[in-house]
């Protein structure tokens, strides 16, 4: 079983009641726009981090990060990327890779918004942890824990707190 903490669109700042909600977690995934190193450095000295960059990430974290991550853990497939868009409206720069090869837990920031919804079609799980920040247009931060065991994704918990 791994327990997993997601965060995204922090923009170079990590709020420490978000710290405490992942202190349980067996590993932080950033979904991107990390927005600075002490972020990233924070959290990669809090838990072991997996982390994709995002549109507004600078060289440095370019280096320290990919664009797209892909692995299996506990039997299930996984793509990380920061611009993926959601069921019904992915991006075209990844979409016929996702048709052609779909992962069981698809991953994306960039919009801010707190999104888990089930594709029927590719039979994924898409999941946008939101904004975990404080720069942006959206009114609240969020991330989100879940456990991964046995083949199955469950047990999620949100975080929500108004800006």
């Amino acid at each position: 079983m791994k327990k997993i903490g997601l965060i995204s669109d922090t923009h170079g700042f990590i709020d420490p009641e978000i710290m405490d909600f992942l202190k349980d977690v067996d590993e932080i995934w950033h979904a991107g726009d990390i927005g600075s190193e002490a972020v990233l450095d924070k959290l990669e000295a809090f838990k072991p981090v997996r982390a994709v960059f995002g549109n507004i990430d600078d060289y440095k974290i370019r280096q320290r990060t990919k664009e797209n991550l892909k692995f299996e853990i506990e039997g299930k497939k996984i793509w990380i990327t920061h611009i993926g868009g959601y069921p019904g409206n992915y991006a075209t720069h990844i979409k016929s890779e996702l048709i052609q090869s779909p992962p069981d837990l698809f991953i994306t920031g960039h919009s801010h918004i707190l999104k888990v919804i089930n594709d029927k079609k590719l039979n994924l799980l898409h999941i946008n942890p939101g904004a975990a920040g404080n720069k942006g247009w959206h009114k609240f931060v969020t991330a989100v824990r879940f456990e991964i065991t046995d083949g199955e994704i469950k047990n999620f918990d949100i975080f929500e707190k108004k800006r």
